[in-house]
C-alpha cells in the first residue's frame, strides 16, 4: 500500500532554514500530484505548496518566495525547503499525494494519502 513518512522537522529560530523530506513507496501509477500541507493548532488545514503531474509547482501567497518544493523522481522523495521562517509557519507539517495518472496532462484529484506529519517551530 501507498505509505509517506515525513522527515526534517523540528525547533528553528525566525529567519532560519528547514528542509523537510516525504520518502512515498507503493504508488500504483507513476505520475502523482503531491504537496505539503500545514495545521497550526487551532486552525485549519491549509495547502502550502504543490508539484502537479507536469512537473510545475503552486505556492500558497504566504510562502512565495521562501518556501520552495521539489522532488527526486528516482528516489521518490518530495522535498520542501523552508527558508526566512517565521514564527506564523509554526505548524504540523503533512505530506500528501493524489491518486496517480499516467497522464502527465491530467489535473490533479483529491488528496488521498497522507503521511503521518512532522512538527516545525519557529521561535522568535
Amino acid at each position: 500500500q501507498v505509505q509517506l513518512v515525513e522527515s526534517g522537522g523540528g525547533s528553528v529560530q525566525s529567519g532560519g532554514s528547514l528542509k523537510l523530506s516525504c520518502t512515498a513507496s507503493g504508488f500504483t501509477y507513476r505520475r502523482n500530484c503531491m504537496g505539503w500541507f500545514r495545521q497550526a493548532p487551532g486552525k485549519e488545514r491549509e495547502g502550502v505548496a504543490f508539484i502537479n503531474r507536469d512537473g510545475s509547482s503552486t505556492y500558497a501567497d504566504s510562502v512565495k518566495g521562501r518556501f520552495t518544493i521539489s522532488q527526486d523522481n528516482t528516489k521518490k522523495i518530495l522535498y520542501l525547503q523552508m527558508n526566512s521562517l517565521k514564527p506564523e509557519d509554526t505548524a504540523m507539517y503533512y505530506c500528501a499525494a493524489d491518486g496517480g495518472s499516467v497522464y502527465s496532462w491530467a489535473r490533479c484529484a483529491d488528496y488521498i494519502y497522507w503521511g503521518q506529519g512532522t512538527q516545525v517551530t519557529v521561535f522568535s
